[in-house]
This record gives C-alpha cells, structure tokens and sequence, in this order.
C-alpha cells in the first residue's frame, strides 16, 4: 500500500508540472503576437503622420497610377510636302520630216549627243531635186535672155518713134513684151528659189539647241511626212519632275518654293524650284501637277522616277513624340489630362513628321497637359497622377 500511494503522488506532481510549463508557453506566445500588433500600429501611425483616417480623395490619389505628362507649347516648323512623279523635259521638242522626204544617206548625231540651232541632224538623198534645180537655173537664163532682146528692140523702137518710122501701137507692143519677158524672168526665179527651199528641208535640221533625247532614224531608211518623230531633244538641256500633289498639297505651294529631288536607284538629291503649278485637277486621281525645274545632268533620266520633299514655309503648332498619339476607329486621338487629374480622349490630326515628332495640325493649341506615354493603357476619365515632363 505504502509503495502505490508513494508512485501515485510521484505521477500526479509530474502531471501538473507539464501542464504549469504549457501554460507559460501560451502565456509568451500570446505576449509576443501582442509585441508584433503593437508595433505594427506603431509604425502605421508615425509613417502616416497621424492616427486620423485619410480622406477619400487622397485614398485615391495614393491608388491612382504616375504617369508622364507633357505641355508641348507651339514649336516654329518647316512644311515639307513629301511626294513623287515622274522626270521629264521641260520642253520636249519633237523633230520629224518637214518636207517631201526621201532616202536617209547620214545620220549626225545620236542620243546622248548635245546640238545647236540649226544643225543638220540627216541628211537625205536629193539626186533628182538637184536635177530640177539645174533645170530652173537653165529657165531663168532663157527667160533672162528674152528679157534682153524684149528690152533692146524697146529701146530701138523709142529713137525710131521720133523719126516717124515706127508708130506708136508698135512701141506700146514692144513695151508688152519686154514687160512679159520680165515678167517670166521674176516667175523662173520664184519656181527656183522654192526648189531650193524644198531641197534644203530635206536635210532635217534642229530646230532648238538641247539634248538628243531620243533617236528613231537609220541610214538607208526610206522618211517622209508620215514617217513619225524622228529625234526627241530636250530643250537647252533643261530637265523637271512632274510631282503629283493632292488638292491640299498643291493649295500650299507657289511658284518659285525650292523642292529636293531624289531619283529613284540613286541617293543624290536635286535642288529645284517649282516653276509652275497645275491650274487644273485631274478628276480621276483628285490630284495635281506641280512642275519643279531641275539642271541638267545625266542621272535626271526622263521617264524615271523620283521622289521629292518640297519646302512649303514655316508653321507654328504643337510637336508631339509618336508614344502620344493614339489611333482608334475615328481616326487619331491623344489624351488630355483635365485640373482634377482626370484623363480625356481629344480627336487631333496629324501633320508631317519631323525630326522631334509629330506635327499636331489640329486639335491642341499647345497648353494642354498631353499623357506622353502609357496612353494606351488608359480609359477615358481614369483618374492618374500626372508627372509633368518638361521640354528640353
């Protein structure tokens, strides 16, 4: 009995003791997570300034996103007009047969070649011409002859009148006849003198001074009237590009604006002026033809084609980078952001594209605060918290 009640004492007080060591560890668990609430409140209320609750509107601002915004101003900007056409002379001058034609004997020149004024370009076959010519020539003589003897026997006449020997009808017929004869004398040399006129146009001959475009003539080759353009110059070598412009474009250009001109397979650049704008719209296309003069040289080839940037003066408006500007189903679109830091969609149209951007034509005056990027993360009246970037 002694021993039972000795080992049933011992199990008791061991019991209690582990449940006394539970209960201090619960104790200091608890009194650490209330150490960590503690602080935890401690640092909320020192970071927020105060224990007071922060008013709804800042609430949000504290939510709302930063985003990057820009007051573009109105910037001084070149025009250029961008455009292309088609290289040409500026005054083509076709050359055919202006006479009766004949067989080629001689070609002169080829394309590539520069004449003058004048030179004979082929020359045809005038072997039965010539003939003529001779036989006129041997006319005038006959007729130069009878104009002699028409004269001398007048003169006789007039000393034999006095004497009596000769009437005065006979006199008036001799006057006839000398007059006849010179009469004949001028028709021989007219009849020469446009067979001279005929076997000289059978030599083709430039009619301007230039650059032989083009050449469509062999030696041998039978020409005449319908025989079609022979040669193609260029006048004085003087080349232009015909730009086609739309109707806007070609309302901001003037005679005289200087244009760059870059032909299509070469990186060389062109300094012209436009020297004449289309008075008419092509119906078809809405277009129109502003012609921009250019000097000569071998890589201005006519026919080719070539782009071209025209300096149509200066203009003040906003310049945006490409990151603003937003396109949606109406067209572009920027996003303006309002005093309560609320974002607005503004339709604007957009111009050339220079060096700093976008050229805004419409729809900024250049005040307002413009989102630069993120834009199309954004919903129309989102509030943001808009960082102003300033410009350089």
């Amino acid at each position: 009995m002694n021993y039972e009640t000795t080992m049933s004492g011992t199990l008791d007080g061991g019991v209690l003791a582990e449940r006394e060591n539970t209960s201090r560890r619960r104790v200091i668990i608890a009194l650490i997570v209330v150490a960590i609430l503690v602080a935890i409140g401690a640092a909320y209320y020192f970071m927020g300034g105060s224990g007071a609750a922060a008013p709804a509107g800042d609430e949000k601002n504290s939510q709302a996103q930063t985003v990057t915004v820009v007051a573009p101003g109105r910037d001084t900007v070149v025009r250029a007009i961008n455009a292309t056409g088609t290289l040409a002379a500026r005054r083509e001058i076709p050359v055919g047969v202006v006479g009766e034609g004949g067989q080629v004997t001689r070609v002169f020149v080829d394309a590539g070649d520069w004449v003058q004024r004048g030179q004979v370009l082929i020359s045809v076959d005038r072997s039965v011409q010539v003939q003529q010519a001779a036989a006129l020539e041997a006319q005038i003589g006959v007729a130069r002859a009878d104009l002699l003897l028409a004269q001398n026997e007048l003169d006789r006449a007039l000393q034999l009148v006095e004497r009596g020997f000769i009437s005065k009808a006979d006199v008036d017929r001799k006057t006839a006849t000398r007059d006849a004869a010179r009469a004949r004398v001028n028709v021989a040399n007219a009849q020469l003198g446009e067979t001279r006129a005929r076997n000289a146009r059978l030599d083709i001959r430039a009619p301007v001074s230039g650059y032989v475009l083009e050449r469509n003539v062999e030696t041998g080759q039978t020409v005449s009237a319908g025989s079609g353009i022979l040669f193609r110059l260029a006048q004085d070598g003087q080349m232009e590009l015909q730009a086609q412009l739309s109707e806007n474009d070609l309302a901001l250009v003037t005679e005289g604006v200087p244009a760059s001109v870059t032909p299509v397979g070469t990186d060389r650049v062109f300094n012209g002026t436009i020297w004449q704008v289309a008075p008419m719209i092509n119906t078809q296309n809405r277009q129109g033809i502003a012609r921009i003069s250019l000097p000569f040289d071998k890589a201005l080839r006519p026919g080719g084609f070539a782009s071209v940037e025209i300096k149509a003066g200066s203009m003040s408006a906003p310049v945006l980078p490409e990151s603003a500007v937003q396109t949606g189903r109406e067209g572009s679109f920027v996003y303006i952001v309002g005093k309560d830091n609320k974002v607005k969609q503004r339709p604007v149209k957009v111009g050339d594209t220079t060096a700093n951007g976008l050229i805004i034509a419409s729809g900024l005056d250049g005040t307002e605060r413009v989102v630069l990027y993120a834009g199309g993360f954004l919903n129309p009246d989102e509030t943001i918290n808009p960082k102003l970037l300033k410009k350089p």
